[in-house]
């Protein structure tokens, strides 16, 4: 299931029917790349791919922005670790020393 992801400042986030977030990832600006810092989704949402849509937004939005994106958060980092072939070009760790 698709869920409407709306940014807040520097988080995307999901809202449930009551406005209570169900789902964030947030982020730190820095440089040329952004510091994932954080993913969250509600206990009723987990396992059921909330926070991969979360995250692919961000990387989406990190892509328009020109911006890498550095892992912090221990979701991230383990998405980035199992899968290089989708996230490697975004990541910092592997791309983000020769973006100008």
């Amino acid at each position: 299931m698709a869920y409407e992801i709306k940014k807040d400042g520097n988080a995307f986030i999901i809202e449930g029917e009551d406005g209570q977030r169900n789902g964030e990832i947030t982020w730190s600006p820095a440089d040329q790349f952004v510091i994932a810092d954080h993913t969250w989704t509600h206990p009723s949402l987990r396992g059921k791919g909330v926070a991969g849509q979360l995250l692919d937004h961000l990387v989406d939005y990190m892509e328009q922005e020109d911006k890498y994106i550095l892992a912090s958060c221990p979701y991230v980092v383990e998405k980035f670790k199992r899968q290089p072939q989708k996230y490697d070009f975004i990541n910092y760790h592997k791309q983000g020393q020769d973006k100008d």
